[in-house]
């Protein structure tokens, strides 16, 4: 054999064992026949783009996308079995997916079956006292053949065993970290940490041997303060931590009255971070200050509340920043983690990263430095009127592009005329309320706005290799009207029980029938209002023992307390409270050092439907939309759901209210559920039309994935329903070609 042919031989041997190599990427271990195209983490990828390059399922054939194999959690049947929604994006690594049922339980299955594999029960010991609350997702992280999951459940983190569902002994203790760690201590706050909840819903990222997550804490006076943390994958040991509220001395601390970090909390990224392993940076968005709709207590703008903030995955410092609300005063967090995305700024290519609102608005920063690509206007805001003690802050940044995605103002113009009845139900409230310009402070009259729902909320946008945005979003109209948390509710002696409720629930809920359809729209969380014709007293006690969806558990209040509580909620008498409601040590006993008890509370996140339960504004209620971030212009945007009932009688698809996210593949489809009628839908593209649907076993309300196995390309997704009032499901259903 000459030179020259052995040469030939030796490099084509090379690019054999180089293919090899990289096709090993996607196969199952073991059978390098076939391939395997993986959704391993929360958002698809590290960057969050929800993306697939996957074609197999495309326009042309998704038209023959039929139920491939369900996976029956055993959940939600009963009163038994009941958790919350399912909201989980699960993940699938080497065939094998990974996902939470709504009790929380982790779950191993066969992605191209639904086969079990294994279940993880973070309550299955009878003396650990569940706490439920939404899951997003889990986290994957491999070395070797230690292969592991982590996830929240509680106030605790778990490191479970990829391979057979087990703790990971040598994590933290014996699998388990304490979620408190690296909060803070009593020293500092002057209170303790460990008495409050905290849980994570939205799955950290992964750099290196970091995990790195946010947290979910209360939005009252409760609130824990929302530091980002990293614990080390291994043994669980806290690695570092950002204080998003910061301490004397620290960069921010001036934006904050003196001694706000010893009372409020939040400022918390609760919906989702990417990495940029690149750079070595994760971004992230964090949420409203406590308390929602009052910052007496916080004057000032609150860095690093309601910010777009770029630190150094391997030691939290920060890179940059930018807050997108100054001093928050609507509940508008940031509602879902950022897009890694590339687009075309000025002729040149940039890494960039774009960040929805619950405003709907967009803003697009470079990667590296944090100025936005699109000019941001400071645009002056409405200061009258506002509460005693509250300073709003005088100006609001606005983009200049893209255009805002979902309603930014309320005018008579935009009133629902569904029927005469309703519009002149929804004209009343109208007519005695105060709306108008964007940004008004709340007040004790009330007032009409939008986006404590959404414009985006938690399921987040995907985005395309060519810097297209997809984004969901909700046109939802929100009542809000505060109150002196010493009145009465409902007319009732202001009790033990009164107070517990003021300081604990009233952030969320109302008892008045002034929040009830009858007058003035749905909840977002229920009216309690005759709760005693729902529920009985063991129930009520139940829910406030481990929460229930997106109530957390009241653990934290002494059972004698929860009992003054439940008496409150039942009409039956109570103790007297103590004369100053800011005396809470008196009332909660256990918790003498209780953070911060607000003077004024708001009526319980109430949304503005009409007599007929449908939203009081006219249609778009729902909406896609799909977004050139190269040039900041709509490609399109179309309606997003339907109420069949409505449709029967001849009224054009009105779109509905919408829980999930999108995502979006190479063949050309984008999929999402996320609606009131349940169902999964098809999009294309490039014009934004249906494709195919199909009716869940229950709404679908979390985020779909895709992947391949063994040369098949699925569709797969939760649904868990419990939403709206809807039936509640415990299912994950799967789709492919025949």
């Amino acid at each position: 054999m000459t030179r020259n042919a052995i040469k030939y031989l030796s490099v084509l041997l090379v690019i054999g064992l180089f293919c090899g190599m990289k096709l090993s990427r996607f196969t199952k271990p073991g059978k390098s026949s076939d391939p395997v195209e993986d959704w391993p983490a929360y958002g698809g990828n590290s960057g969050g783009s929800r993306y697939s390059a996957l074609t197999q399922i495309n326009k042309e054939n998704v038209k023959n996308l039929q139920l491939a194999w369900s996976y029956d959690t055993g959940e939600n049947k009963d009163q038994q079995q009941r958790g919350g929604d399912i909201q989980c994006q699960p993940i699938v690594i080497n065939g094998i997916m990974y996902g939470t049922t709504p009790r929380l339980k982790v779950f191993a299955i066969e992605a191209a079956t639904g086969k079990e594999l294994w279940k993880f029960d973070p309550y299955a010991d009878p003396n650990v006292r569940p706490r439920f609350h939404p899951v997003r997702g889990v986290v994957y992280w491999q070395d070797g053949n230690d292969k592991r999951i982590l996830y929240t459940a509680g106030s605790t983190l778990y490191a479970i065993n990829a391979d057979n569902g087990q703790l990971v002994k040598d994590f933290g203790k014996n699998g388990e970290v304490d979620f408190h760690e690296g909060l803070g201590d009593k020293e500092t706050y002057g209170y303790d940490v460990n008495n409050f909840n905290i849980r994570s819903t939205t799955p950290g990222v992964i750099y290196k041997n970091l995990l790195i997550t946010g947290s979910s804490v209360s939005e009252g006076g409760d609130a824990l303060p929302g530091h980002i943390r990293a614990f080390d994958v291994r043994t669980g040991k806290l690695a570092w931590v950002f204080r998003t509220i910061p301490l004397p001395g620290e960069y921010g601390y001036e934006t904050w009255s003196k001694d706000s970090y010893k009372k409020l909390g939040g400022a918390n990224c609760w919906a989702g971070m990417v990495i940029d392993e690149k750079r070595g940076t994760v971004f992230l968005g964090t949420g409203s200050p406590s308390v929602d709709f009052y910052g007496g207590a916080r004057k000032g703008t609150n860095l690093f509340a309601n910010c777009v903030i770029a630190l150094d995955a391997a030691t939290g410092k920060r890179r940059w920043h930018f807050q997108t609300v100054h001093h928050d005063l609507w509940d508008r967090d940031i509602p879902c983690p950022p897009n890694l995305i590339t687009v075309k700024s000025n002729g040149k290519t940039v890494e960039a990263v774009a960040q929805a609102t619950k405003d709907g608005l967009i803003f697009l920063f470079d990667r590296d430095t944090g100025k936005p690509l699109f000019d941001v206007k400071e645009i002056p805001a409405p200061t009258t009127n506002a509460l005693p003690g509250e300073q709003p802050w005088p100006t609001q940044p606005v983009p200049v592009k893209p255009a805002p995605f979902a309603n930014q103002t309320l005018t008579e113009a935009d009133i629902t005329n569904r029927t005469p009845e309703a519009h002149a139900y929804v004209l009343d409230r109208f007519t005695n309320s105060i709306k108008g310009k964007k940004n008004q402070p709340p007040t004790l009259d009330g007032s009409l706005l939008y986006g404590i729902g959404g414009g985006a909320e938690w399921g987040g946008a995907a985005a395309d290799p060519n810097g297209i945005m997809y984004v969901n979003a909700n046109n939802m109209l929100w009542w809000l009207k505060m109150r002196d948390a010493k009145e009465k509710t409902d007319g009732k002696a202001l009790t033990k029980g009164n107070v517990l409720f003021n300081t604990n629930c009233a952030a969320c809920h109302a008892t008045d029938g002034k929040s009830a359809p009858a007058t003035a729209g749905t909840q977002a969380y229920p009216s309690l209002k005759d709760i005693g014709k729902r529920m009985n007293r063991a129930q009520i006690g139940a829910i406030l023992e481990t929460g229930r969806g997106r109530m957390p558990s009241f653990q934290h209040i002494a059972k004698a307390d929860r009992e003054e509580l439940v008496n409150f909620l039942l009409n039956m008498e109570t103790k007297p409270a103590a004369n100053d409601i800011h005396a809470v040590s008196d009332i909660q006993k256990n918790i003498a050092d209780f953070p911060h008890a607000p003077p004024y509370i708001n009526n319980g996140n109430v949304q503005f439907r009409d007599q007929d339960n449908y939203p009081a504004i006219k249609p778009p209620w729902g909406t896609l939309n799909a977004i050139d971030l190269n040039t900041g212009e709509y490609l399109w945007k179309v309606t997003l759901g339907e109420y069949p009932e409505l449709t029967k009688q001849g009224i054009p698809p009105t779109g509905t209210e919408n829980h999930g996210g999108p995502i979006v593949t190479a063949g050309g489809l984008l999929f999402i559920a996320a609606t009131y009628d349940e169902k999964l839908r098809a999009f294309d593209t490039k014009t934004g039309k249906v494709v195919w649907e199909y009716k869940l076993p229950a709404g679908g309300f979390a985020t779909p994935i895709t992947y391949m196995v063994n040369g098949k390309q699925y569709i797969a997704i939760a649904a868990g329903g419990a939403r709206y009032g809807l039936k509640a499901g415990g299912t994950y259903v799967a789709f492919a070609l025949p």
